[in-house]
């Protein structure tokens, strides 16, 4: 969760560093700290609550000197958000400065040794015992740094990305890796280490992922990699970056959120892009091609996801049963590595995840290869740890999404999920779609980019909404089929973001015990379009307006019915059934943002929350 960056060259690190900090601050904001090495000596700054308020406290930031540095940016997991828990770390003698990323399961144990060979610690954290452990492994040993924390970490258990430095080997940087991810920038005599691209894009194009199990020294301006277990040398892939820098600048949004909600119509038609073949009515993914024959054989589907992709995976739930006839059940990551799930070798696992770090879903991904299944992803970020992981898998193409709120990458996500089942049901002979039908979706699919701009036109109408309803408590978001997971998607989005209380669910679980909250402080939101669940969501309509609860409606534009029945509609282009979701996502993005602004929230990072969830 927490965001770390390293740098060691010639240049002044400071900068560096804190720029990263500032890319990086969306994987978590609780604290953030810098520590330099600068004649002889470490010079730690660090401080409670955002990156800006490092800047503040850091007053001389200009004179500070030394071309060796470590960063982080602290999601608290032990020990509360406070100066005296944020990194870097410093061992108790400060022959180590670390930072850190992951929890070390067995802290507690090596701590409680530690204390009684006279260790003291300043903080509450797991990552503290870490710096002491290599610093007693030091004390007592003659071997180079690198070797000291490949020690020390065979001694530890959990997951970790690390940056270690030593004061008594000032030209080295150690950088370790298990579960938690870690690039390396590869400049002109220079390095850059990140938890993922972001802060390096600018610096360099040359990166290489470190694979879980390995190491990096880097020293002279020389890059080793190694494996922590038993010091096999490796020689790494070196791969091209090609996210753009302005794509990671707002672009004139006063929020990255609201930049990347008005990006969708151009990321629809990017995640289309080269891959819809309309005359043959099929849909082509150069990353599964040489799986054909394996993916011919699934009679069944698990979708494996958390958060925002796994309400996504509900509507490929419905999508891979109605177009390619596999039956199709939803798993949340975190169960699935603990759960003794009915699966064989022709049982398929696709996996979904914005950042390709949570890490229930990669733990998912191993456990389903070790059941025999072949595994798939949808993953924006490439080259991360699921991309990796899989067998194939399929990338969003949408560009960096910063705000830790999905948007583009939820709409993306549910497209591809289409699309696939429409490649998957092309190719299936028992239960296979037919070319016309294909070809009639596909068609329809490729008005999205055009579609969603139109809902974007109406953005004022939904800010005045945002106005009226923003000091209620309490919400409902209903929906029907394919709409409820739009219904519940969009419940996450206005509790994440704006912090009130919202249930998503199926209209019509409403009855079944729901509707004792329903007041006329407890208002309703119903994704009810012209649809074959059109009906019943208008009754769901009638019997919350007996109830005198306030409804506001999303349905396809023309039907002015529900005006008559509801406070307020919003519009949404007429569409496919199964596309409907998509579109319905944006309306209720645009709400969850433009009530957090009211309500004065810090919208693109809300509190307690981090973009990449990297721990158990």
């Amino acid at each position: 969760m927490c965001g770390i960056v390293g740098y060691i060259g010639k240049r002044k690190a400071w900068p560096v560093l804190f720029k990263g900090l500032e890319r990086l601050e969306y994987r978590g904001y609780d604290s953030a700290g810098i520590a330099l090495l600068q004649n002889g000596a470490f010079s730690v700054y660090k401080k409670k609550g955002r990156v800006v308020e490092l800047s503040k406290f850091t007053k001389n930031q200009n004179q500070l000197s030394g071309g060796v540095g470590i960063a982080h940016t602290r999601w608290a997991t032990h020990g509360v958000p406070s100066d005296r828990n944020a990194h870097p770390h410093l061992s108790s003698g400060g022959d180590i400065v670390i930072v850190h990323n992951g929890i070390i399961e067995n802290y507690l144990s090596i701590k409680k040794i530690l204390v009684g060979k006279g260790y003291r610690f300043k903080s509450d954290t797991d990552t503290e015992v870490l710096a002491n452990l290599i610093e007693d492994i030091k004390k007592h040993t003659k071997v180079e740094i690198d070797e000291v924390v490949r020690l020390a970490l065979a001694q530890v258990s959990g997951a970790y990305a690390i940056l270690v430095l030593s004061k008594d080997e000032p030209g080295t940087m150690v950088v370790a890796k298990v579960g938690s991810p870690v690039v390396i920038g590869i400049g002109k005599k220079e390095f850059f280490v990140a938890s993922d691209a972001t802060p390096i894009i600018e610096h360099t194009k040359k990166v290489i992922y470190l694979e879980d199990g390995q190491m990096a020294t880097i020293k002279n301006s020389k890059l080793l990699i190694k494996t922590i277990k038993n010091k096999t040398i490796k020689n790494p892939y070196v791969h091209t970056l090609k996210t753009k820098i302005e794509e990671l600048e707002k672009g004139g949004f006063p929020l990255f959120m609201l930049k990347e909600i008005f990006e969708q119509p151009k990321s629809l038609a990017d995640t289309m892009r080269g891959r819809i073949v309309l005359d043959k009515g099929n849909v082509k993914f150069g990353g599964l091609e040489k799986f054909e024959k394996q993916l011919r054989s699934i009679n069944r589907l698990t979708i494996t996801a958390m958060g925002t992709a796994r309400f996504t995976g509900l509507i490929g739930e419905y999508a891979f049963e109605e177009l390619a006839g596999i039956p199709t059940k939803v798993e949340y990551g975190s169960e699935f590595a603990y759960r003794e799930a009915a699966v064989d070798e022709n049982t398929g696992l696709l996996a979904i995840s914005q950042s390709g770090e949570t890490k229930d879903t990669l733990n998912a991904i191993k456990e389903a290869k070790k059941k025999g299944m072949l595994t798939l992803g949808i993953v924006n970020v490439i080259g991360s740890s699921i991309a990796r992981e899989v067998d194939a898998g399929i990338y969003n193409h949408v560009g960096p999404e910063t705000a830790v709120a999905s948007t583009k990458a939820s709409t993306s996500q549910a497209l591809l999920q289409i699309m696939l089942a429409i490649y998957l049901g092309r190719m299936r002979f028992a239960r296979g779609l037919s070319k016309s039908k294909a070809k009639g979706i596909l068609k329809e699919m490729q008005k999205l980019p055009a579609l969603a701009e139109m809902i974007l036109k109406s953005a004022n109408n939904i800010k005045k909404l945002a106005k009226k309803y923003k000091n209620y408590n309490n919400f409902f978001f209903l929906g029907r089929k394919y709409n409820v997971a739009a219904a519940m998607e969009g419940a996450l989005k206005l509790k994440e973001c704006s912090y009130i209380h919202v249930e998503g669910m199926n209209s019509t679980e409403l009855k079944h015990g729901p509707i004792s909250l329903i007041d006329k402080n407890f208002p309703t939101l119903i994704i009810a379009p012209i649809d074959s669940m059109y009906e019943k969501n208008k009754s769901s309509i009638q019997e919350i307006k007996a109830r005198g609860g306030p409804v506001i409606a999303i349905t396809s534009l023309g039907n002015k019915e529900l005006e008559n029945i509801t406070d307020d509609v919003i519009y949404i282009p007429k569409t496919l059934e199964m596309l409907t979701p998509i579109l319905a996502f944006i309306p209720m993005q645009l709400l969850a943002y433009y009530i957090a602004v009211e309500r004065g929230n810090d919208v693109d990072k809300p509190r307690n929350l981090a973009k990449s969830v990297t721990v158990e």
